[in-house]
């Protein structure tokens, strides 16, 4: 019995509290770095879709894949309206925002295969902006995020246009996702 005293004098004085029954904890804020994968932000409001939509929103320079549940699968044209439209109040709550106003004007965007082709609008490449480089990798990463989608060209006026990549220099072949790896944001 004197031995039972002791431990039982030793556990409660070990400086931890005793509960009466177990109590939920609520997780550290996040997201929690880890190399080389896409930041992947809930969509709170849009929940009761049957299909996953991808789009890639910036948040402090850095590209970050949204899902969001939608009723079908959208085509590659209507995806790529989505992602225009920019992110939702709640995404935008989360510190979300978007690189395409005044940076890219897209006009339509047409599957070939497993490339799509994006026929920019607008005047020239000339904007003013010096988020560029994020308009395009929002493009490409949420184009290519779909199972269907390998690269993605884009035209102006139908003839290829020399696009900025994340490691500055311009391409006018097709792109895909790693083209853009710099500049996603690490989990």
């Amino acid at each position: 019995m004197g031995g039972t005293l002791v431990v039982l004098g030793l556990l409660a004085g070990c400086g931890v509290p005793t509960e009466s029954g177990p109590r939920a904890v609520a997780p550290p804020p996040g997201p929690f770095p880890t190399s080389g994968t896409v930041v992947t932000t809930p969509t709170p409001t849009l929940t009761s879709g049957r299909a996953m939509e991808v789009l890639c929103f910036v948040r402090d320079d850095r590209l970050v894949r949204v899902e969001r549940r939608v009723d079908g699968t959208p085509t590659v044209d209507a995806q790529l309206q989505h992602l225009l439209a920019g992110p939702t109040a709640a995404e935008r709550d989360t510190g979300l925002t978007t690189a395409l106003p005044g940076a890219v004007a897209v006009a339509t965007a047409r599957p070939r295969g497993t490339e799509v082709d994006v026929d920019l609008g607008g005047a020239g490449d000339d904007t003013g902006r010096s988020d560029e480089v994020l308009a395009f990798g929002q493009i490409v990463c949420t184009l290519t995020a779909r199972s269907d989608v390998d690269t993605v060209a884009f035209l102006r006026a139908g003839a290829p246009l020399g696009v900025p990549r994340a490691d500055g220099s311009l391409s006018q072949r097709p792109l895909a996702a790693d083209d853009y790896a710099g500049l996603v944001a690490p989990r």
